[in-house]
């Protein structure tokens, strides 16, 4: 059990005895007990407020309560002995002194789920049109830290990467590849479409006819077996590589790839549609502007139409949704209904499936050259998360209320968005780029069809550098190992919601809240951990007797017993944000632990002590720097 729902538990348990009050029950719910780390440590290793909650109950005073509370849970066995002291402080907390050698000797881990549990995890999702950029980083750094997340408490996940291999962006790629020549050097295939594709854009405005193009390779794509369908699969599939090579250098992987053609041509949005036209609320309009197009009906308000792969929405809560145009071609949202039903194993439909890589699958027509042994079984998910940034919210609503709609209520309260804030650029480094800043912006958006923006391969060569030319001593984990874990550590550590205004100098540091300060902690303590042994046959041991703890040696303590419980709120909440701020508040009082009290001098029991607690601290680092995706170096 986990250290803090341990302490819960005992003092629910003395609440009941005392006053039989109920835990379980909703009604309760205003006197839940929760504990929390004083920031003083003088006050206690945990501290409640629940006397001053059930004093409104009670109708008695806090502090009156508390010592009762204090008083049985001594009587009980001050929590098996873990609890040493209970102070009742003013107005009405208890403060709770632990015994940390009773606390040593137990094995305090995340409670084990129950029954097993599938999520299907989709993220990174970019367009295949062009190389890839930091905000589309944030997304897979984001994505595959919560399937992380997710495996380390316990649920079994498949990880998808939807591939709009039919939206604008591709049709806008292919129509710059026909319509406007371009002659410059390129070292990756991407980088050209990059230039293609923004080119293109400012074509569009002296040449409005192009636009035209668009509608009509749009629809060439989705019909497919013509020139233009094979010229965008080709496009797309070299794209779709090269952004997998990339995101591979960052520790990112996938299980299959759902081609978005293939749920339009294996006629998986027909079956979709037919179940929807057994409800109300999606109809054909007959009049307006909106004449021909298939609605999902909502409000009285007017409906909204998808542009490309954007929603305008006035007031997103109240706008009926195009799902199909009056000139037949599918929005987004249309196609990702049909996603989501086969999602959750509801559209009595499957894929074909083949090998795209080594250890990734990838959707073909049914009866393709895969099998589904080889590939095993995908799909059929208790729980959908979907990782995509905050502008998507509305057609990521529109998604669960279609599932609602056909009555598939228990699926739609299963269905997750993780939303986050968009990355735009710091002046600093928008004018680095060229984009003017005269206008005093605080942040720049950055803009696929301007081509304004810091590619992902650009800025892991450009932190590659910084990281080499700081380096001592070359020995450890490469210089592009380290700038990836770097640039990783850099965009999960806001809060999701967050807007991230990128600086392309401040996420160079490699000193204060970084990656690159944490992998030195956990290599600074395996190699404390490595002389123990070599020179002084030092073992890591649980000490029999606890000495008089060092302050610096408490506050450690103190922090490497919150990591179960920082664990469990990181799963619930699906915030690697959390495990940052722990490990890097983890890293810093070991490094003041390191500073403060000499490991590897002193006397035997000192040692011996100091060396089990450098163990506690780089298990517990190690396991946070897994979970997001971060290498744990024996040496840098």
């Amino acid at each position: 059990m986990r250290l803090q729902s341990f302490i819960i538990t005992q003092i629910e348990k003395a609440i009941t005895r005392l006053y039989e009050l109920s835990f379980a029950s909703e009604q309760q719910s205003q006197v839940a007990v929760r504990i929390e780390q004083p920031s003083h440590m003088e006050h206690g290793d945990y501290s409640t407020n629940i006397a001053m909650l059930l004093a409104k109950v009670m109708r008695k005073s806090p502090m009156i309560l508390a010592s009762e509370i204090a008083a049985q849970l001594t009587q009980d066995g001050m929590m098996e002995q873990l609890v040493v002291k209970i102070e009742v402080a003013p107005p009405g907390f208890m403060n709770l002194f632990i015994d940390w050698g009773v606390w040593a000797r137990q094995d305090w881990q995340l409670e084990a789920r129950g029954e097993q549990k599938k999520a299907i995890v989709e993220h990174t999702s970019i367009n295949p049109n062009k190389s890839a950029h930091i905000g589309h980083l944030r997304n897979a750094c984001i994505g595959d830290s919560i399937v992380r997340l997710l495996r380390r408490t316990g649920m079994g996940v498949e990880v998808h990467n939807y591939i709009d291999d039919l939206g604008n962006q591709l049709a806008d790629t292919v129509v710059g590849m026909l319509h406007t020549p371009l002659q410059q050097a390129h070292a990756r295939f991407g980088d050209f479409c990059w230039d293609v594709y923004s080119s293109l854009h400012r074509e569009y405005k002296v040449r409005p006819a192009l636009e035209q193009e668009r509608s009509t390779i749009l629809h060439a794509l989705e019909e497919g077996n013509n020139n233009i369908a094979w010229m965008g699969m080709l496009v797309a599939e070299r794209i779709v590589r090269e952004q997998l090579e990339e995101m591979e250098q960052f520790g990112i992987g996938y299980h299959l790839l759902v081609w978005e053609s293939n749920i339009v041509r294996e006629g998986f949005w027909d079956a979709a549609f037919a179940l929807l036209q057994q409800t109300p609320q999606f109809k054909q309009e007959t009049t307006g502007k909106l004449a021909g197009c298939w609605v999902l009906k909502q409000g009285e308000t007017g409906a909204v139409e998808e542009h490309g792969d954007e929603s305008e929405v006035d007031s997103e809560h109240q706008q009926d949704k195009v799902l199909v145009r009056s000139n037949g071609i599918l929005t987004y949202t249309a196609k990702d209904i049909a996603y989501h039903l086969w999602k959750f194993g509801l559209l009595g439909k499957d894929f074909g499936y083949k090998r795209f890589a080594d250890g990734l699958f990838t959707t073909t027509a049914a009866g393709g050259s895969g099998t589904h042994a080889e590939a095993g079984a995908f799909g059929q998910a208790d729980t959908v998360i979907n990782v995509i940034d905050a502008r998507q919210a509305y057609p990521q609503m529109m998604v669960k209320q279609a599932l609602e709609v056909l009555g598939f209520t228990a699926q739609a309260n299963q269905l997750r968005h993780i939303s986050y804030g968009v990355v735009s650029l710091s002046p600093r480094s928008a004018a680095e780029l060229g984009i003017d800043t005269s206008d005093g912006k605080a942040a720049y958006a950055m803009s696929g069809r301007q081509g304004i923006g810091i590619k992902i391969s650009q800025l892991l060569d450009l932190m590659e550098q910084v990281i080499a030319d700081n380096r001592s001593n070359s020995d450890g984990l490469s210089s592009r190992l380290i700038a990836a874990a770097s640039i990783r550590y850099y965009l999960l550590r806001f809060n999701l919601q967050t807007e991230v205004v990128f600086d392309l100098q401040q996420a160079t540091e490699i000193s204060g809240n970084t990656g690159v300060y944490l992998l030195y902690a956990y290599a600074r303590a395996s190699t404390l951990l490595n002389r123990a042994a070599e020179e002084h046959g030092i073992m890591p041991q649980n000490p029999a007797v606890f000495p008089l703890l060092h302050r610096a040696e408490y506050a450690l303590l103190r922090q490497i017993a919150l990591w179960p419980d920082t664990l469990h709120k990181a799963a619930e909440e699906l915030s690697p944000s959390l495990i940052c701020t722990y490990a890097h508040e983890l890293a810093t009082l070991f490094n003041n632990f390191y500073g403060a009290c000499p490991i590897l001098k002193g006397d035997e029991a000192s040692k011996a002590f100091r060396i089990w607690l450098t163990s506690k601290f780089h298990e517990t680092l190690g396991d946070a720097l897994q979970t997001l995706g971060l290498p744990t170096p024996e040496r840098m």
